[in-house]
């Protein structure tokens, strides 16, 4: 118990001299948008992920076979859209890729401004949400969040990938005392699952008792602080920006 916690602890409040400084929380906020913003996309725009493309490949197939509710245009458009976020996520940390505070920093203040009319659409959109907003969304959206997943990936954070939990939670038990294990990082693996599922449950509360729009005004709030935290933290070539860290 007293491990899980002080893994708990230093993922939330990390040593200065550590080997990523100030990134698992950073990230940690990331993983949070992402339960806000698939909170938003599945309960708003129809069945449908926009971070969690593991689900739309699932989605795409069940709408192939006739399933109600499920929309190959949909589906489609997040798995394609994804893959442009990610790509030109993994442009810019490829040219940034001596630097991890700079790429976390740059990636997310072009995700800000791809939230940022996420946000705007959020607010014209009317209820229901028409269909050209609705596609608009799920583009922008899935641009964003697959920036956010190409960052993660290029940092390589263990188990902070900020959208995908299956490894993570996998981990939990595969390295535990049922397998014969020690249990490593169960704290901080607990600690990501934990909050995405409160992103989520945040976002749906929002959705289904206040205004669909508040979930994506906080996501957009969060990734603005990230990035402006990254720079700030960032400066003067920290030993946790540079990469053979």
């Amino acid at each position: 118990m007293n491990s899980f916690l002080a893994e708990v602890r230093q993922t939330v409040i990390p040593d200065r001299d550590g080997a990523h400084g100030p990134l698992p929380p950073l990230l940690l906020t990331m993983t949070m948008v992402t339960g806000l913003v698939d909170s938003f996309s599945y309960l708003v725009l129809g069945h449908v992920f926009v971070a969690n493309m593991t689900g739309n490949v699932v989605f795409l197939a069940f709408a192939l076979v006739g399933a109600r509710g499920f929309s190959i245009p949909a589906s489609i458009a997040a798995l394609g859209a994804f893959g442009l976020g990610a790509g030109l996520g993994g442009r810019v940390s490829s040219k940034l890729a001596k630097d991890r505070a700079r790429v976390l920093s740059i990636c997310t203040m072009i995700q800000t401004a791809f939230v940022a009319v996420a946000v705007v659409f959020a607010a014209l959109s009317g209820s229901p949400v028409t269909q050209g907003y609705r596609y608009g969304l799920i583009v922008v959206l899935g641009a964003a969040m697959g920036i956010q997943n190409a960052a993660a990936r290029k940092l390589a954070v263990p188990d902070l990938t900020t959208t995908v939990l299956t490894m993570t939670i996998t981990g939990v038990t595969a390295d535990g005392p049922l397998a014969g294990r020690t249990g490593a990082h169960a704290g901080r693996r607990g600690l990501t699952v934990a909050t995405m599922f409160a992103g989520a449950v945040v976002g749906a509360l929002l959705i289904v008792h206040s205004q669909k729009v508040y979930p994506l005004a906080i996501a957009l709030i969060m990734v603005t602080v990230v990035a402006g935290a990254t720079r700030a933290f960032g400066a003067g070539d920290p030993a946790w920006a540079r990469v053979e860290h």
